[in-house]
């Protein structure tokens, strides 16, 4: 592996490369893939072949609605905006079901239901994206399709204090299976709660409706009480239905990402009390994050039991710059820039596929040779966390 940089740099350099990427990679990367028969390719293979049977995964068209829209705004790009408006129409034709209400998991090609549970996660990626396509594009039917996502939560997905996760096409509950792991099933997730504080943080910058922002303070409340655990300096994974953590895991990616994701929210809520709390919390997890996981430029995905798992993860990865430059910005100590620098040097040297087009493999070893041949595009792989990391760079070096 070759050596990072050391030293001082200057942070307009890296906002540079961050916009160069963006604007010359990942944009034409996932332009190409619109579908003119709707919404964007489900699947690509590893080889960048487009699979044209795949199903097409609602938070990957979520994900995607986010990704243009959010490249419009920062970029002026009136044909971001389009392929936005692409998977807008997508979103609002296909994957809302009109009896039960809120979004199916997947649909097929031609826009059938393919998995039609309904699932916490998804429909706050769905508030995420039909909140920034609104503050795009001005779209108001955008917005109301935003809040009826808002309502069927609050009215379907409330479990005592907190919020049910996995349910069938009718919102009767199942098993957790599609955002358990480690071996267990649980009813409550840290991943579910973290992604539903984003997607009402985004509705609540677009509208600043107070039953929003009220339902945004109760879930920080369920976060430093529930889910941080300050002994441990980490958040907690997996829980059963009283906030019992279930497994011994630290999940580097989602604390590193928890630690700028989480401020965002208190900073657009804007209650000083929250900030403070809030912003504490999070200086503890990124400090925890940079000693236990920071390894040669890089940064493990996570620790179960006291063993690490070394491969990384192109998410984490782009995470990983976001977090600790935000660090660097909050309290001033050196250390994160200079590993939110290091780390995007890991990337711009083995994590990008300059084969295909400028996509991200999705997981590469230590030493930066690829791992597997995973797809460069499915209903996980998508351009939120890896254009999410240009835009935000972009947006905080000015």
């Amino acid at each position: 592996m070759k050596e990072k940089r050391k030293g001082e740099w200057p942070v307009k350099t890296l906002r540079n490369e961050m916009e160069s990427h963006l604007k010359n990679d990942l944009l034409p990367f996932w332009m190409k893939l619109r579908d003119d028969r709707g919404g964007y390719f489900g699947r690509v293979t590893f080889d960048g072949t487009p699979d044209w049977e795949a199903d097409k995964g609602v938070i990957l068209h979520s994900r995607i609605l986010w990704f243009f829209s959010n490249c419009a705004m920062a970029l002026d790009d009136r044909l971001a905006l389009e392929h936005a408006a692409h998977a807008y129409r997508w979103i609002r034709d296909y994957c809302f079901d009109r009896v039960h209400g809120g979004l199916y998991w997947s649909v097929t090609k031609d826009g059938r239901p393919a998995d039609d549970a309904k699932h916490t996660y998804n429909l706050a990626f769905g508030i995420y994206a039909l909140s920034s396509y609104y503050l795009a594009s001005g779209e108001g039917e955008s917005l109301e399709l935003a809040y009826s996502l808002f309502d069927t939560i609050e009215e379907k997905c409330r479990l005592g204090n907190g919020y049910g996760e996995s349910y069938r096409v009718d919102f009767t509950p199942e098993d957790n299976v599609k955002l358990s792991g480690n071996g267990v099933i649980a009813e409550r997730t840290m991943n579910s709660l973290l992604h539903l504080y984003e997607g009402y943080t985004e509705l609540y910058r677009a509208d600043h409706d107070p039953r929003v922002g009220k339902a945004l303070a109760g879930m920080m409340d369920l976060v430093l009480y529930h889910v941080f655990n300050p002994e441990g300096r980490r958040l907690e994974v997996l829980f059963d239905r009283d906030w019992q953590s279930l497994v011994n895991v630290h999940s580097y990616g989602h604390d590193v990402e928890a630690a700028w994701l989480l401020d965002r929210g208190a900073e657009v809520l804007g209650e000083p009390d929250y900030l403070r709390k809030i912003g504490d919390m999070t200086a503890i997890l990124a400090d925890s994050v940079y000693h236990r996981a920071f390894r040669e430029g890089s940064l493990l995905p996570e620790w179960e039991n006291g063993v690490d798992k070394t491969e990384r993860v192109w998410w984490v990865q782009a995470e990983t710059v976001v977090g600790f430059y935000h660090t660097w910005q909050k309290t001033g100590e050196e250390r994160y820039r200079a590993a939110a620098r290091a780390v995007w040097d890991f990337i711009r040297e083995y994590m990008i596929d300059r084969t295909h087009g400028g996509e991200w493999f999705g997981s590469l070893n230590g030493d930066g040779s690829i791992r597997g041949r995973g797809d460069l595009v499915g209903p996980w792989k998508c351009p939120y966390h890896n254009g999410r990391m240009c835009l935000e760079i972009m947006n905080r070096v000015q």
